[in-house]
């Protein structure tokens, strides 16, 4: 193992610790991130760039395999979080740039993080890897009309352009990707080992930007905002588990829906708030990416103790 891959792999292993740093970093030290706001949308696609690299035939070939499992997945993530984030903004009766936050992030795909959550829960990682891919897929299509039912009250949405800012940011370069591990199938292996540090990066620079942009908000709504996500997010991990045990899912996929539910690819909600909202927006995405690594490790480590009775 190189230098490189040894780099990476700590910094996989250790990804919560350095989304939380460069948090604080974003918002005590906001001049050295509040420039890079133009870069958010580049930063994503770096992201789905290497997870294009990462995605193989294998992980299709589940989805025909075992179509229901992964239906089951991708339609409990697509309907509780988006629903949870509804039911929060109503009852909570947020104000209007917080609510529609809350619901982009809430239905916006599954992220790789999660799968990384699934393999140390010693879930069903095959099915996870499956539930992601299928629901970031059809995320140009879900997340827009989503937005669209569930946010409408709140503001105009442009659907049209959020889904083709999901294609430019998520599908095409999920699609550069995989065509690029096809054509040069050394060189992507070699480079996928220094993808966990790579897209690390861009992810803490998302949150740190996010972060920085809206200080002044955050010291003004941020309990709210902390509130309502840590909720929205337990719920999901909750009801998640609760959709896959009433369609007598076994233990090990239980994990993997429980997971892909609950944990959202809130680099894209923030993507998205930055372009087309309020900057504050973007904040549900930004504590979002913080508070789920933290709480997918703990039920992770959790999970991975709890065995088929």
């Amino acid at each position: 193992m190189n230098t490189v891959e040894k780099i990476s792999k700590f910094v996989g292993s250790t990804f919560s610790v350095w989304v939380i740093l460069f948090a604080i970093f974003g918002f005590f030290a906001p001049e050295a991130f509040v420039g890079g706001k133009g870069y958010i949308s580049l930063l994503l696609g770096v992201i789905m760039f290497g997870m294009g690299l990462t995605l193989s035939s294998e992980d299709f070939r589940e989805v025909f395999r075992r179509p229901v499992d992964v239906l089951i997945g991708v339609v409990g993530h697509y309907l509780i979080m988006p629903s949870l984030a509804f039911v929060l903004a109503v009852v909570l009766q947020l104000p209007p740039d917080i609510a529609v936050g809350v619901i982009l992030v809430g239905c916006c795909p599954s992220g790789t993080a999660s799968n990384v959550m699934t393999y140390l829960s010693k879930g069903d990682v095959a099915l996870g890897v499956s539930i992601a891919a299928v629901s970031t897929l059809i995320a140009p299509l879900a997340t827009p009309a989503l937005i669209s039912l569930l946010a409408g009250q709140w503001m105009n949405i442009n659907t049209q352009s959020l889904f083709m800012d999901i294609v430019t940011v998520v599908i095409v370069p999920i699609v550069l990707g995989v065509v690029v591990k096809a054509l040069f199938q050394k060189q992507a292996a070699a480079s996928a080992k220094a993808l966990p540090l790579v897209s690390t990066i861009a992810i803490v620079l998302i949150v740190a930007i996010v972060v920085a942009i809206n200080k002044g908000k955050i010291v003004e709504t941020g309990l709210i905002i902390f509130a309502v996500v840590i909720l929205h997010n337990l719920l999901g991990y909750l009801l998640g588990y609760g959709f896959a045990k009433l369609f007598g899912l076994n233990l090990a996929k239980r994990k993997a829906v429980t997971l892909e539910t609950g944990m959202q690819n809130s680099g894209l909600g923030a993507a998205l708030a930055a372009a087309h909202f309020n900057p504050l927006a973007a904040v549900p995405s930004a504590i979002f990416s913080v508070w789920h690594n933290i709480s997918g490790s703990v039920l992770a480590t959790w999970f991975a103790k709890k065995e088929e009775k």
